[in-house]
């Protein structure tokens, strides 16, 4: 690593300590995906911070959010807007970062302050995933713009609203900004060992729902057509899907009423994960087989939703980019490797639509998604060094992105 870099550094490290505060009033702001003011209210409070740096601010209105309600009809919710923010997008070599604004906390939950249970571990709702690394984020490109480098190369930040609900709405921005960049950092926590991933599984969510017929239970069942007893046949089966490099996780069932009548409705939701892109052909078929075994005889099947992230596998320019993070990481002294996982983020989109990209560059965080959420502190300079060293050398010209 050379000497030069070494005063930003020092300097990255002095301004993490001033960001305690502001972390916990940022997880304190409840941004569930569906809590549109408090979305927006995150956004508002970051975005002085990129723009103090010389960004330019855009705000983008999404559409609702569509997904079946538990009657089957298609529910529409609003979200919160997206902020875009560029610096310098005249300069030949323009690089994306990203993260998300929501939660996975409702706003009516119990989950909703942050504190310290010691020095080195913020306990809270986000601190990890994702407003941790908001401030990695920001902190790593305060870095670059105090460097002599910084005219040598753009930037652009996309901070998304619906992250956790699949990114249905933002998912044109990320196109977009795939297309006009040269590789991506997207700063979801890192795991709780400190690794960072590598090839990352894809994903899709699915609703079935399954009509049948009421009935009276006690004067005319054979009448009816259970829609709940199709539906435990139907989940049985596709839980059985599961192959090497899939798996099927049956996650929400709504059906039924007063228990004197025959249910003619049953809705299903579920989630499969995918290794390789010839996995959703293999499990369309495979849910037709399903439906045509245990339809008819007034069962009716209706599928709803898809594949909504593709797997994300490692090619020359990924193995590029995480050789980079690694010679950081020494010059560092802060080993990690990257790992394989069945998580995905928005990564694998970016991944998708041709731009190479490392994405959890975050803070390093355990028990994400759960009320146990925790960060380790002193890992938000850490990992602000790590993206700060990486963009300082690409921008010295010491890496050469061609």
């Amino acid at each position: 690593m050379r000497d030069a870099y070494i005063p930003h550094l020092e300097w990255t490290v002095a301004q993490a300590s001033a960001l305690r505060d502001e972390l916990v009033q940022l997880a304190n702001l409840n941004s569930g995906s569906f809590n549109v003011a408090g979305v927006r209210a995150v956004a508002e409070r970051i975005a002085p911070r990129f723009e103090a740096l010389g960004a330019q601010a855009q705000w983008f209105e999404l559409p609702a959010h569509r997904s079946s309600a538990d009657d089957g009809t298609l529910r529409e919710r609003a979200i919160g807007p997206a902020l875009r923010l560029r610096q310098r997008p005249e300069a030949p070599l323009q690089i994306f970062l990203g993260g998300h604004l929501d939660t996975v906390y409702a706003a009516d939950g119990p989950f909703q302050t942050a504190t310290f249970s010691d020095d080195d571990s913020l306990h809270g709702p986000g601190v990890a995933d994702l407003k941790g690394g908001l401030l990695v984020m920001w902190l790593a490109l305060a870095t670059l713009e105090r460097s002599p480098w910084r005219e040598r190369i753009g930037w652009e930040v996309l901070l998304n609203p619906d992250e956790e609900i699949g990114s249905q709405g933002s998912a044109p921005l990320l196109a977009e900004a795939a297309q006009r960049n040269r590789f991506g950092l997207v700063f979801e926590p890192s795991f709780a060992d400190g690794n960072l991933a590598g090839a990352r599984k894809g994903s899709g969510n699915f609703d079935i729902l399954i009509h049948g017929r009421a009935a009276h239970a006690g004067r005319n069942p054979e009448q009816g057509r259970n829609a709940i007893v199709a539906a435990s046949r139907v989940i049985t089966a596709i839980h059985a899907l599961q192959r090497d490099g899939v798996t099927v996780n049956p996650g929400y069932v709504r059906g039924g009423g007063a228990l004197n009548v025959v249910p003619e409705f049953c809705l299903f939701k579920f989630n499969v994960r995918t290794r390789h892109a010839s996995d959703e052909q293999w499990l369309r078929e495979a849910l037709d087989r399903i439906f045509r075994a245990h339809g008819g005889d007034g069962i009716v099947f209706e599928l709803r939703g898809g594949f909504t992230r593709p797997p994300k596998p490692l090619n020359e320019a990924q193995h590029r980019l995480m050789d980079w993070m690694l010679d950081c990481g020494r010059a560092l002294e802060l080993p990690f490797e990257f790992k394989a996982t069945g998580g995905c983020c928005d990564g694998n989109n970016l991944a998708a639509h041709g731009l190479p990209n490392l994405d959890n560059l975050g803070v390093v965080g355990r028990d994400i998604h759960s009320e146990r959420e925790t960060m380790r502190w002193s890992s938000l300079a850490e990992r602000a060094r790590l993206s700060a060293l990486l963009l300082m050398r690409v921008a010295s010209g010491e890496w050469s992105w061609t």
